[in-house]
């Protein structure tokens, strides 16, 4: 065994938590104590000190280029070595902007484009026709994704105690798909606001086709600019949208939302969460989620408390999220084909790693999904106990 290999083996040894055969030149060695849970294949191995730098970047895109090949399902090994994330190196100076990129709206405009805008077409292969890009839930065992959307979108808009009339706001609206459901369910009207251009065109085809021009609009809009609607909201929901704002923007964003709604008006935030503050992963910054930044529950609690923000509600939606993902990846499996020839083989192998280790880290607690209700002060308007 050269030394090269020998450094990178040493290296890897660190992620002895589940026993794995790590397979070099036809060689196997076994990682950790016990039965191997799977097997990885390396054609070539990433430098030590490109794995210094990023472990998750050094691995991440060997896998992308084909360099190495998990022998099985790649979800259950992901979810082996995802669990330990905690030894995993980051030098996040070394990493410099692409670990802490600028939070202006030119340059948050263009990070939020770079994976909204890449086509309609592509997102319609692998999501449900709701087109919704966020955690589902599952109320039953035998739901299908298209019913875990629906059942999400029914328990954020039920928890907002809509009623006839009220106006509402969506910050990152997507699609659509939630202020579609609220206009016809409750008879609401709703502004939705977002940075890509790609989601308003499908969003307002999808108005005309629901004959609801009178009800919503959508407008391209940095949530910083709310003001400039002139509305004062009954209601403001925000799913999936605090994780591109950025920490050094958490402040800015909630005082936002807190200045464009009623006194007693509810909001609520369904964000990806972490336990503590963290950068970020530096291969999902660069290839997935430039400039996104997984708030901590608690930091965005204390900012809310210091807005005199109440919070009403928290619920944790963490497997529901794993399960969204499994689902996204089987429909991505089923198309894949039409993929590659949209890209390539490496962005589909890029965009398969994402799926699956995002499902992996849901369900082993390294990352959450939350939703919290807020009112902007008292309101003693509200029923005394949860509708459910």
């Amino acid at each position: 065994m050269n030394l090269v290999d020998h450094e990178f083996i040493k290296y890897m040894s660190r992620f002895d938590d589940c026993p794995f055969t790590l397979v070099l030149h036809g060689e196997r060695h076994q990682i950790g104590e016990g039965e191997p849970a799977f097997s990885v294949v390396f054609r070539q191995i990433p430098k030590v000190k490109e794995l210094m730098t990023s472990t998750s970047l050094a691995l991440g895109e060997a896998y992308m280029d084909g360099d190495i090949q998990v022998e099985g399902e790649l979800y259950p090994a992901l979810r082996h070595f995802m669990g330990q994330m905690g030894k995993f190196s980051t030098d996040t100076k070394a990493l410099g902007k692409l670990m802490f990129s600028s939070v202006s709206k030119r340059n948050q405009k263009k990070e939020v484009c770079s994976h909204y805008d890449i086509g309609n077409d592509f997102y319609r292969l692998w999501l449900d026709e709701t087109l919704s890009y966020s955690c589902g839930y599952f109320k039953r065992e035998e739901d299908t994704l298209y019913e875990a959307q629906c059942n999400k979108a029914d328990r954020i808009l039920k928890k907002l105690y809509l009623k006839e009339g009220m106006t509402v706001c969506d910050i990152g609206c997507g699609w659509g798909f939630l202020l579609l459901r609220a206009a016809k369910k409750y008879k609401v009207r709703g502004v939705g606001i977002t940075l890509s251009r790609e989601q308003k065109r499908v969003f307002e085809e999808r108005i005309r086709e629901e004959h609801l021009e009178n009800d919503l609009k959508v407008e391209l809009l940095d949530y910083r600019d709310l003001d400039s609607l002139g509305i004062s909201f009954d209601r403001i929901v925000s799913v999936g949208m605090a994780e591109h704002v950025g920490r050094d923007n958490y402040r800015t964003y909630m005082e936002c939302i807190r200045q464009a709604l009623k006194p007693g008006g509810l909001v609520l935030l369904h964000f990806i969460s972490a336990l503590k503050e963290h950068p970020g992963d530096a291969w999902m910054k660069k290839y997935i989620f430039p400039g996104g930044v997984v708030p901590s529950l608690r930091e965005m609690m204390q900012i809310a408390g210091e807005l005199n923000l109440y919070t009403l509600d928290v619920e944790s939606l963490r497997r529901h999220y794993s399960r969204t993902l499994l689902c996204w990846y089987e429909n991505f499996q089923k198309h894949r084909r039409e993929v590659t020839e949209m890209f390539d083989e490496r962005f589909a192998r890029m965009w398969e790693l994402y799926l699956c280790s995002c499902a992996a880290t849901f369900m082993d607690g390294v990352i959450d999904l939350h939703q919290i209700l807020w009112t902007n002060g008292i309101n003693n308007d509200l029923p005394m106990t949860r509708w459910y």
